[in-house]
């Protein structure tokens, strides 16, 4: 019996690392903050370790979240000196899984400290990872950089593709897509020559493959969301005061959307044959968008658009037949993804900036404060549990094989059941 036993506990053993997930850029390998995988923890208390597996103090400062692949978790951070005008190490740090470890760092860039807004950092822009490569974006006025590190922590490439000024600073989470490295530039330029840009690296190389030239000029924080969408693959995103949707390979224009306003933070999902946006400033928008336009589709392809209950920094999730937001403020709003309908609008923390994750059929809500609001996904408000991990929080999470990645102002969590 025991010679067929073995065997047989390999096969479940393979069989449930292939069928895991990594979370291998911002928001997950799908881009919209979900995870496919279980036996999340619902509750944990850093005080007493409860359901805390290890924590790792990470150095200097960032809003960046953590990314995972296999046995291997890497972030980006900031050392910060109190002087502006001396050089900012920005590090990319590798840490072990298993223990929470930091196996390498490597500084990036130094350089003096940019102008940005208070509740953004110098180290805001979550790496990606491709199972081979590290891609990082970081700022070194005036330009953007890109650079691509090898699991070792060796350079592999390091690119410019241009200037960026914005006056809240830089976030702009590489984006990968087949071979590609996908990086959004939006700035401020209106009146000026200077470009808003998009831009693809080859992955391996660091050679460009494409580029957009933005209309409107103004500047933006939202990372391109790809899906397979009226059929055929495209990549959408807000900003310059539009929706547009591109050919990933290629950076063609499908469609685009006038607005429907100004600043655009928060990304996109897909879900339900629709795409979904919430922004924004000076209005406050969530909209519904049918995929299979071409041109100019304001008018005939909104499904539906609300101003009530909309997010701002914070990107939408979906789970079941509903999405989920929660503005800056606290206030949490479920919708119906295909008709808009308000299913509920409840206040949470004081104020989010971290993007929500949908696991298991649960909403997970992190706010500055550091507490998390596991919340029921569907049309009934159901808090499960409120967390607390007694530092603050700004970067979303990380979910994978059944562990939560949750970055503090100061450590590295990881959550998980003990068992």
């Amino acid at each position: 019996m025991s010679r067929f036993l073995i065997p047989l506990a390999a096969i479940l053993f393979f069989t449930s690392l292939s069928a895991a997930e990594n979370w291998p850029m911002w928001r997950g390998p799908r881009g919209d903050g979900t995870s496919h995988d279980k036996g999340f923890p619902t509750k944990w208390d850093a005080t007493s370790n409860t359901n805390v597996a290890w924590k790792c103090e990470i150095p200097g400062k960032g809003h960046s979240s953590p990314i995972v692949w296999n046995d291997r978790v890497f972030l980006t951070t900031c050392l910060e000196d109190s002087d502006p005008k001396k050089p900012q190490d920005r590090l990319l740090i590798c840490i072990d899984r298993k223990d929470g470890k930091i196996l390498w760092q490597k500084t990036v860039l130094s350089a003096p400290k940019e102008q940005i807004h208070k509740l953004n950092s110098f180290a805001s822009s979550t790496p990606a990872t491709d199972g081979t490569h590290v891609f990082v974006t970081f700022f070194e006025n005036p330009n953007v950089v890109v650079a691509a590190y090898d699991f070792k922590g060796n350079e592999v490439w390091r690119k410019s593709p241009g200037e960026f000024q914005s006056q809240h600073g830089f976030c702009s989470p590489p984006i990968l897509y087949k071979n590609l490295v996908i990086v959004n530039c939006d700035q401020d330029a209106f009146g000026k020559k200077k470009p808003a840009y998009v831009v693809a690296f080859d992955g391996k190389t660091g050679e460009e493959k494409w580029r957009i030239d933005r209309p409107n000029r103004i500047r933006s924080y939202c990372p391109p969301l790809i899906a397979e969408a009226g059929g055929k693959t495209q990549m959408v995103m807000t900003g310059c005061l539009t929706v547009a949707s591109y050919d990933p390979d290629t950076g063609k224009q499908y469609w685009i959307i006038n607005g429907p306003t100004e600043q655009f933070v928060a990304s996109m999902i897909y879900h339900k044959g629709l795409f979904f946006l919430t922004a924004g400033f000076p209005t406050y928008h969530v909209m519904g968008i049918k995929p299979d336009g071409e041109g100019n589709i304001t008018k005939t392809h909104v499904a539906w658009h609300e101003e009530k209950g909309a997010g701002y920094v914070p990107s939408p999730v979906a789970s079941g037949d509903n999405i989920f937001l929660v503005h800056d403020d606290g206030r949490a709003t479920c919708r119906d993804a295909l008709t808009g309908k308000l299913q509920w609008f409840e206040r949470l923390g004081k104020h989010h900036s971290a993007s929500p994750v949908a696991a298991e059929g649960k909403i997970f809500y992190a706010d500055d404060d550091g507490v998390m609001f596991v919340v029921n996904g569907s049309e009934k408000f159901d808090l499960i549990e409120k967390n607390k991990i007694g530092e603050t929080v700004f970067a979303s999470p990380a979910f994978s094989e059944g562990q939560i990645f949750l970055r503090g102002s100061k450590h590295l969590y990881c959550l998980a059941e003990k068992k």
